[in-house]
């Protein structure tokens, strides 16, 4: 690499609207979470939008708090399974990118609805796929599955890329098959270095545990804390000392967006697996976590939950992130004191949601 440093390299705004303004961005899962916040980063580039995911469940969900209907050209509320309906709606937009996101993305309701968690990550994962193989001209393709596809032995070693996959419960295990998926299609239909009419590269980033303003799903430890301090009850915590690669919801999605880039202008490279999560040594446990949200909003109070036959939760969950960091020269921009902080503020500003997200989203990426 270049003898810069990783400030130098870092992606302003500015730099990915050379890239995705006017270019036509297949979004599924824009109605979650993440994908609310990705649609209005890709609509602040610029980018011509059409979303692809099932409708929000409340009012109060993010999508609608920050009007997401009108940061895209086409919003369709369906359902990722129907492949021949996805497929239509892909072939007929013809997009230049391709992000994948939407998922079931909770590991309490896999236990819960296992068959339909397999159903929706896995298969939705290969229906996306299959799109894409159908699809007549180059597009970049960038699909999300999670940290939690290793097999994990609770022995606090990093994962790194070409370590083992696996999954205890049907969530992690859903999206271990989707890595395998992923790359199954990209070694048989997309592989770049073979002559092909159609550009398809595809690369997959490993992320999870992400904690961001506007998350409000159920058995997550940033929606129960909010819950709980507005309620002014003690917060409770199933799992106060297992440890989670914590980072903030603009990490993953700006690596995302720099990765479409770098495939969009070299789509040779970069094919391949990514992780992403803080720097080495930048894991907090639950209860730490906790205790800073408390500090941040100036009140609260926590108790544990002792409960026995609970399901299976990873005690330690720790990712190697030396391969994106020097193929994409890149470093988190907040570490997770920062990443914490900064999403109790999000909610406990009374500002509309989407300016509240586009005054964090300039910050990040400015």
């Amino acid at each position: 690499m270049a003898n810069k440093s990783y400030l130098e390299k870092m992606v302003t705004l500015a730099q990915l609207q050379k890239t995705y303004k006017g270019k036509k961005v297949f979004l599924t899962g824009h109605t979650g979470f993440k994908g609310a916040w990705m649609l209005q980063i890709l609509a602040q580039l610029g980018a011509i939008v059409k979303g692809f995911s099932l409708a929000p469940e409340h009012s109060y969900d993010l999508y609608n708090l920050i009007e997401g209907d009108n940061l895209c050209h086409s919003s369709l509320f369906h359902d990722i399974r129907d492949a021949e309906r996805l497929r239509k709606e892909i072939l007929y937009f013809e997009p230049d990118f391709i992000f994948h996101l939407a998922a079931q993305p909770l590991v309490l309701e896999g236990y819960k609805e296992p068959l339909y968690t397999f159903e929706v990550n896995t298969q939705g994962t290969a229906n996306v796929l299959e799109a894409l193989r159908m699809l007549e001209k180059d597009c970049v393709a960038v699909m999300i599955t999670t940290d939690k596809v290793y097999e994990n032995r609770d022995n606090g070693i990093a994962f790194a890329e070409d370590d083992k996959l696996g999954g205890f419960d049907p969530y992690s295990a859903s999206k271990a098959a989707c890595e395998i998926i992923i790359s199954s299609y990209r070694s048989s239909f997309f592989d770049t270095k073979q002559p092909q009419k159609y550009l398809k590269p595809v690369a997959s980033v490993r992320a999870g545990n992400v904690i961001g303003g506007g998350d409000f799903a159920d058995n997550r430890i940033i929606p129960d804390i909010i819950k709980s301090l507005r309620l002014d009850e003690p917060i409770v915590l199933r799992n106060p000392h297992a440890t989670r690669p914590w980072q903030h919801v603009l990490e993953p999605l700006g690596v995302y967006l720099q990765l479409g880039e770098h495939l969009f202008n070299n789509p040779k490279v970069f094919t391949t697996a990514y992780n992403i999560g803080p720097i080495d040594g930048d894991v907090l446990t639950v209860e730490a976590l906790t205790q800073i949200a408390i500090s941040e909003a100036g009140k609260g109070s926590y108790t544990i939950l002792e409960q026995d036959n609970k399901p299976h939760e990873a005690a330690s969950l720790v990712l190697n992130i030396d391969k994106i960091k020097h193929d994409l020269y890149w470093t988190p921009r907040f570490n997770s004191k920062q990443a914490i902080e900064k999403t109790i503020q999000w909610y406990l500003d009374n500002g509309h949601a989407d300016v509240k997200c586009t005054m964090q989203i300039n910050e990040y990426f400015n």
